[in-house]
C-alpha cells in the first residue's frame, strides 16, 4: 500500500515560488492510466487517506492510496486549471506485508 501526494500551494509556506496552484496526478503503469486525483478529497478513498495522517494539508493538492504489485510506476503532475508552477511528488509506503 502506497500514498502518493502531488502537493503544490503548501510549498508557498516553505519560499518557493511559483507554485502550482491546483496539481493533478495521475499514476500510469506503462500507457495505462491506473488511478489519477485533482483535489484529493473528492478520492472515492478520501477517508481512508485522511486516516494515514499523510493527506494532503491543502484540499486542492492530490493524493492517490493504492495497492501497487511490484513492478515499474510513473506518475505525471500538471495543473488542473492549465496553470504552470512547482509541484513535489511524494511517496509513502503504508504497511509491508
Amino acid at each position: 500500500m502506497v500514498l502518493i501526494r502531488a502537493i503544490g500551494p503548501s510549498l508557498a509556506n516553505f519560499g518557493v515560488s511559483p507554485v502550482l496552484a491546483e496539481p493533478k496526478l495521475q499514476l500510469m503503469q506503462d500507457q495505462t492510466l491506473l488511478r489519477e486525483n485533482d483535489n484529493w478529497q473528492s478520492a472515492p478513498n478520501a477517508s481512508d487517506i485522511q486516516k494515514t495522517t499523510l493527506a494532503p494539508n491543502d484540499p486542492k493538492e492530490s493524493a492517490i492510496l493504492i495497492r501497487l504489485e511490484p513492478g515499474n510506476y510513473t506518475t505525471v503532475v500538471t495543473g488542473a486549471d492549465g496553470g504552470t508552477g512547482i509541484a513535489l511528488v511524494e511517496v509513502f509506503e503504508m504497511d509491508r506485508d
